[in-house]
């Protein structure tokens, strides 16, 4: 029986954030701040940063320790304030019944929750090690896209050409059954509603400018070094049995 998409899967509704605030749990080795099981419920307002799964200077020459440590420390952790904040707020509209603001609070919280989450799986996508993709996951690569090396060369041109800033992903489409690779402008637009995303690579220039400047393309072929493949093999494997709405 195949499995059905539960209550995590369907806040689409609010967006990328709620997609991904669902997926928490599913993902918690890379949110790293589960609180009792997958889909366990969490306090409104209170995300905390996830620390880092290596030490900052792990992925040179590849990615900087100046650029991660202020990448993890400064960004990601507004994000993660930016999105408790947006929390509370939509919480205190909900208890005066005072929507005069929902319009603003409500884009906060899909901006903030989408970069607390997609930089949470960012850094859990990344290893010293880097490698290859295997078994069911390489698998999945050559029907989505002909080969390991068409999915690499599209990954790195969809990367390499969001405009202004934004992130690759590739992700799981539960209503075809298959692997897609998007761009996401900013942290939640151009996005396909219902994907799961198991490879993100973030292009917004406070990844890469201290090392790469404005060679964008130079830190995706980077990044492409340092993918850790077996995370991205876990989160397939969680997913790639669900279906969408019919």
């Amino acid at each position: 029986m195949k499995n059905e998409i539960t209550r995590r899967d369907m806040m689409k509704g609010l967006g990328l954030a709620g997609v991904l605030i669902g997926m928490e749990g599913l993902y918690a080795s890379a949110q790293g701040q589960a609180t009792g099981g997958a889909g366990a419920p969490r306090p409104m307002g209170e995300c905390k940063l996830p620390p880092l799964p290596y030490p900052t200077d792990a992925l040179e020459p590849y990615l900087d320790k100046e650029t991660l440590a202020l990448h993890h420390s400064k960004h990601h952790a507004a994000y993660v304030s930016g999105f408790n904040t947006a929390m509370k707020k939509l919480e205190e509209s909900r208890a005066s019944g005072d929507y005069s603001l929902i319009k603003h609070w409500s884009r906060e919280f899909a901006f903030h929750g989408s970069g607390h989450v997609l930089h949470s799986l960012y850094w859990a996508n990344l290893s010293p090690k880097g490698g290859e993709p295997k078994d069911d996951l390489l698998e999945a690569l050559k029907k989505g896209f002909g080969s390991f090396d068409q999915f690499r060369k599209q990954f790195v041109a969809a990367a390499n050409s969001v405009e202004a800033s934004g992130w690759g992903v590739l992700g799981y489409e539960p209503y075809m059954g298959h692997l897609v690779i998007l761009q996401a402008e900013k942290h939640q637009d151009l996005t396909l509603w219902g994907v799961f995303p198991l490879l993100v690579c973030d292009v917004w220039e406070h990844a890469y400018y201290l090392k790469y400047q404005n060679r964008r393309l130079e830190y995706v072929e980077a990044f492409m070094k340092i993918i850790h493949w077996e995370e991205v093999a876990k989160r397939y494997a969680k997913v790639k049995g669900l279906v969408g709405y019919r």
